[in-house]
């Protein structure tokens, strides 16, 4: 029998199962709400034909945290690979969290907890900007674009490094540009995460962090490479190149314990 979520870190509590009129799509087996056409196709592609999500589990029933949740299609996949994996789901845009408990609960997936809350560095609550679709930004890494989505009010937030006191075999994080000040704040405790995916955001207006990301991979004894996308979803990193203080692109950081992949 498929378990409740638990609801952690909310300002409101009270938040119902999504009974908005939306879009059903059906996809390997799971019933899926759809909050947005055009953000369902690209998570599709994304997610489930590209597979940027994936890993190798040494284990039937993976712990992940699924950092950034948006309506639940990396938690889909997950479960589609590892029907036992136990997930603890984070996602702060209310708007966006009923369609994620629908999915949770339509498809009856045991061992997800949803979190709605905002990753940050501190636990205090801050004001979410947020479409209510694809994108929502905190106000400290809110850029001009990411405020014209206009603000979903103030949400509460949790700190990574209070969900690595035990092992983790996968982390995925898409968090809209608040990447770095996560991963530096939970940095004496990411050694119990075996492999991550990570979306870094190179927006105009947010501070140049890839350099400081990659350092803190390397020195906590993670391997790592780097992806693109692909010319729909990243346009701005293909050739012929060019910088300017307008240049928006996004890169998959994967990044995996050197000691799985070449021993202690």
């Amino acid at each position: 029998m498929a378990t409740t979520p638990t609801n952690e870190g909310q300002v409101d509590p009270q938040i119902a199962i999504c009974d908005s009129p939306s879009q059903t799509e059906r996809l390997h087996g799971f019933t899926v709400r759809v909050n947005d056409a055009e953000n369902y196709r690209i998570l599709q592609k994304d997610v489930f034909e590209k597979r940027i999500y994936h890993f190798e589990s040494e284990t039937e029933t993976p712990s992940i945290l699924d950092c950034g949740a948006n309506i639940g299609m990396s938690m889909l996949y997950f479960k589609h690979v590892y029907p036992g994996a136990r997930i603890t789901a984070f996602e702060p845009d209310p708007d966006v969290v009923p369609f994620l408990r629908a999915n949770i609960e339509t498809n009856k997936l045991a061992d997800v907890r949803v979190v709605q809350a905002a990753l940050s560095d501190s636990s205090e609550p801050q004001t979410l900007f947020a479409d209510g679709k694809y994108s929502s930004t905190l106000e400290a890494h809110a850029t001009p674009l990411t405020i014209t989505a206009g603000a979903a009010g103030v949400v509460s937030c949790v700190r990574l490094r209070d969900y690595l006191t035990e092992p983790v075999d996968f982390l995925k994080m898409n968090i809209e540009g608040a990447e770095w000040d996560v991963l530096r704040d939970a940095e004496p405790r990411l050694s119990a995460v075996r492999a991550m995916v990570i979306e870094y955001h190179h927006l105009p207006g947010l501070p140049r962090t890839l350099h400081k990301l990659l350092d803190l991979l390397d020195r906590r004894g993670f391997e790592y490479l780097i992806n693109d996308f692909d010319n729909d979803t990243n346009p701005h990193v293909q050739p012929p190149f060019m910088l300017t203080p307008r240049t928006s692109y996004y890169l998959l950081i994967y990044a995996q314990q050197r000691d799985t992949i070449y021993g202690d």
